[in-house]
């Protein structure tokens, strides 16, 4: 399908139907650009979220209470769908509250940091022992976890230990616990999370790509300074994110987990599939590696969107732009795509990036997408008035 080819046929007085792919902060920016469509668009959003985060709070719970589903993702994508009633926004600063370590003497001062308005959790950092920040389980850059502590999945639970007293809260994010609760309660996650959805009047549906957490593992050259030769294998989605090696190759274990039926229902009814922002090998491929999925994804009817990222991380250090295009077809060699955005001032280059799209039977439309500050983070307000025209193209 090209960028000019006719979308689903639909009634143009219907909702748009769009299907959002990925996770963590990158998910959050997209969703948060596509509420922002409203207004002159009325869109009917789906998110289907990764589920292989072994990181922070949703790995203690993966581990210590074999969590169904890692909860930190699809809580981000509910505060990012929520709406603006002071009510529901008063319950999304409660899903994002993450405690902080009992005695902590700059406890209220995190507490308070972590409740702001637009503060995305994931990025806060909770003080340790000498009042020195610990690391957090998600970078606030876009886009993903970045930190450079190899040993991520146990972040929180070094700074849950203060003074030999142990604080099993200290780390989780409220929300975290809320949606574990819902998912033990109700059984089916999918129930669970549209429950929490009305908790926060969200605009919008979140469902899980798979019904199981997945675990995310890579080949690596380099990873092991002492072997910096040889390639070796990084399990965990977070080992992954933060590897200072070159990441040749990435996989979900199992590989074919139980794609989520209400997420391939969504992708089967779609008029957009939009992929991206996020990082690129732990949040955005994994959906392409889900085999269901995947079938669901190359067979629909809807057009297909790429939103590029602003800055490489760490699991994609030496990918050009045009390298995170080729990927795509690396792992999805089916996969068509009608629309590249980028940044016309992060994206470098444009022709290798053009020629990239071109490859994949898309077009490129370079917009500014990037927050004032020059840092590679996604303005939701750009974003989603870059996607505007895109959206509504054909109705």
């Amino acid at each position: 399908m090209t960028a000019d080819a006719a979308g689903p046929s639909r009634d143009a007085s219907r909702p748009i139907k769009v299907v959002a792919f990925g996770g963590g902060h990158g998910l959050a920016a997209s969703l948060r650009a596509l509420r922002r469509c409203t207004p002159g668009l009325d869109l009917d959003i789906t998110a289907v979220v990764t589920v292989g985060d072994n990181g922070g709070s949703s790995g203690r719970l993966r581990a210590e209470r074999d969590a169904q589903l890692p909860p930190g993702d699809l809580r981000m994508a509910l505060a990012a769908l929520a709406d603006d009633e002071p009510g529901h926004q008063l319950m999304v600063r409660l899903m994002q509250h993450r405690f902080a370590p009992v005695g902590n003497p700059d406890r209220r001062a995190t507490i308070a940091a972590t409740s702001e308005p637009g503060h995305t959790a994931e990025s806060a950092s909770v003080a340790g022992p000498a009042g020195e920040p610990a690391p957090a389980a998600e970078s606030e850059s876009e886009p993903g976890p970045t930190a450079p502590d190899p040993a991520g999945a146990n972040a929180d639970r070094r700074i849950a230990a203060l003074g030999g007293k142990h604080d099993p809260l200290a780390g989780h994010a409220v929300g975290n616990l809320l949606l574990l609760g819902l998912m033990e309660l109700m059984s089916d996650p999918v129930e669970a999370l549209e429950h929490a959805g009305r908790m926060v009047g969200a605009r919008g549906r979140v469902l899980p790509m798979a019904c199981r957490a997945v675990g995310i593992e890579a080949d690596v050259r380099g990873a092991d300074p002492g072997r910096s030769g040889e390639v070796i294998t990084v399990r965990g989605q977070h080992a992954v994110a933060v590897t200072s090696g070159h990441v040749e190759a990435v996989r979900i274990v199992p590989s074919s987990p139980p794609a989520c039926p209400a997420a391939l229902e969504a992708i089967g009814a779609a008029d957009w599939l939009i992929f991206g922002p996020g990082s690129w090998y732990t949040s955005v491929l994994p959906h392409l590696m889900v085999p269901e999925l995947a079938a669901a994804i190359v067979a629909s009817s809807a057009r297909r969107l790429v939103t590029l990222n602003l800055a490489a991380d760490n699991e994609t250090l030496g990918l050009s732009v045009a390298d995170h295009l080729a990927a795509l077809h690396w792992y999805l060699p089916e996969l068509q795509i009608d629309i590249v955005l980028a940044d016309a001032e992060w994206v470098g280059e444009p022709d290798p990036v053009h020629r990239a799209a071109q490859a994949l039977g898309a077009r490129l439309v370079l917009a500014p997408l990037a927050v004032a500050d020059g840092s590679p983070k996604h303005d939701p307000e750009s974003l989603g008035t870059a996607l505007v025209p895109v959206l509504g193209s054909d109705r």
